[in-house]
């Protein structure tokens, strides 16, 4: 390199740091911070640890406030009776298309001709609850096919593993059969194992590009991480390619109308590959972390897990079936379990930390619900982070830290939905599903194959810590804005088949 290249480059840098020092705060605008560091301002901070620097500058700035973060300001919005004029706002003023297509690319290396993640959507969501009783059905007969197996081999001897392993295995893999297919109908054992080992394969591959997922949105892999990236997602692509989608058998009515979708579209087949690796992330990628969170709360927690069995109990009791036997759990059934739902809210209420995030497509005037006005910027980013508030605010919650399997239960043991913050009901008081123009479309699908999940295993399992005083573990970190945190390290457990 010249010198004179070597200079100019140190000048362009020399310009750009500079420039981000000049912004100001102009009259009516939020607080804002820019750090120490020109340029980056609080970058290290908000990567190291997010929800720990935004509650420091919480404190500081109070519930609204701008901080500059690797070249780019950022508002961040922490009251939750506000949301509403965020998360509805019409994308010709708040625009949350850019970064999920910014995301898409950098993540999975997709990128679809015209895409229109609201027009997608639009096309997509009738599928999903059309056919919701379906996929219902079918995800609890692939959860019993991931699940029990061949239970005469396994029945009364004991198996170790992570629960997180055992839940995210479990559930990413009956969740694969569900939407993309099976090996063969009708069903045979031999078929059933072949799906057992096929979905196993690609469980543990797309594991491998999961736990690089945070390196991937940000663009910090290492040079041994890039070729082990690209490798797992060519294999993914393989895996999940067009043309071995095609002699999978039973594939839901939502793949069909994707795939077709994609190809209206005028998508590559080799792009379609990939596209159909991002909706295994997007389908699949939270419910297991989910579940993980839930059955770690009730082995910790012996009051509420008791509490989830006798609920549990009393339905069966109630069937005509006995549960060795039970091929479908009715709708009605998954709607009366007023304690498990509970148990769930209040798992998601800790565990669910996503990013709702617009871009600020023109300056414009922000209305706070206590009256206020804030002016925000062309260019700016506008970040929501109810993992902060309502999720943790001790202002609604009591001991917000602490897991209560009865929080969301009325004393009749009714759903409770009423909580207040500043005297005044909250719309929302936890926000796992994201809320708004881009609210999870597959709420209820994720719902249902979760209660399912937790229905079988103690239905079905003995299931136990292997050390009964183990700690739960802290966040993975890296994991701050992409929906359920997962845990820095698994925890040992062990389980067998009930005789």
């Amino acid at each position: 390199m010249s010198w004179a290249l070597l200079l100019g480059l140190l000048g362009a840098l020399l310009l750009l740091l500079l420039l981000s020092r000049r912004r100001t705060r102009r009259p009516g605008e939020p607080p804002l911070d820019l750090g120490s560091i020109p340029w980056l301002g609080h970058a290290l901070e908000f990567g190291k640890d997010a929800a720990s620097f935004l509650t420091r500058m919480k404190k500081k700035h109070g519930d609204i406030f701008t901080v500059l973060v690797g070249g780019r300001y950022v508002t961040v919005l922490l009251d939750p009776h506000s949301y509403d004029a965020v998360v509805w706002e019409p994308r010709t003023k708040l625009d949350f298309h850019a970064y999920a297509v910014f995301l898409m690319e950098r993540i999975f290396d997709v990128q679809l001709p015209h895409y229109s993640p609201s027009d997608e959507k639009a096309k997509m969501k009738p599928t999903l609850h059309r056919d919701l009783q379906a996929l219902t059905d079918a995800m609890y007969t692939n959860l019993r096919t991931v699940l029990l197996g061949d239970t005469t081999e396994e029945a009364g001897g004991w198996r170790e593993m992570g629960l997180l392993d055992f839940s995210y295995s479990c559930l990413l893999r009956a969740g694969y059969l569900t939407l993309y297919g099976v090996e063969a109908l009708p069903r045979t054992q031999e078929s059933q194992a072949q799906d057992r080992a096929h979905s196993a394969d690609v469980f543990h591959t797309f594991r491998q590009l999961d736990l690089l997922l945070p390196k991937l949105a940000r663009g910090s892999l290492s040079v041994g991480d890039k070729d082990r990236a690209c490798q797992v997602k060519g294999r993914l692509w393989k895996l999940l390619s067009p043309a071995r989608l095609a002699t999978r058998a039973h594939r839901s009515r939502w793949l069909e109308s994707y795939l077709l979708h994609l190809e209206e579209t005028g998508t590559a087949e080799a792009m379609q590959a990939r596209a159909m690796v991002l909706q295994l992330w997007a389908t699949q990628g939270n419910m297991g972390p989910a579940a993980f969170w839930l059955l770690l709360f009730l082995l910790k927690n012996p009051e509420a897990l008791a509490a989830v069995c006798g609920e549990l109990e009393q339905l069966l009791s109630r069937a005509e079936q006995p549960i060795s036997q039970m091929t479908t759990i009715p709708q009605k059934v998954l709607d009366s379990m007023p304690v498990l739902d509970s148990v769930l809210s209040e798992s998601l209420r800790l565990t669910a930390a996503p990013f709702i995030t617009r871009e600020v497509v023109v300056d414009l005037a922000l209305p706070m619900a206590d009256g206020r006005e804030f002016s925000l910027r062309r260019g700016d980013r506008l970040l929501l982070f109810p993992f902060l508030s309502p999720q943790k605010d001790p202002e609604i919650y009591t001991d917000p830290e602490v897991f209560k399997y009865n929080r969301f239960l009325n004393s009749d043991g009714s759903e409770k939905k009423d909580f207040y913050k500043d005297g005044k009901r909250l719309k929302s008081c936890s926000l796992p599903w994201g809320a708004g123009h881009n609210q999870c479309m597959g709420k209820a699908y994720a719902v249902n194959s979760i209660k399912q999940f937790v229905f079988l295993v103690l239905g079905h399992f003995d299931l136990e810590l292997i050390n009964p005083d183990v700690e739960i573990p802290e966040f993975d970190l890296s994991r701050y804005g992409f929906g359920l945190m997962q845990p820095e390290h698994d925890v040992p457990v062990r389980y067998r088949v009930r005789p």
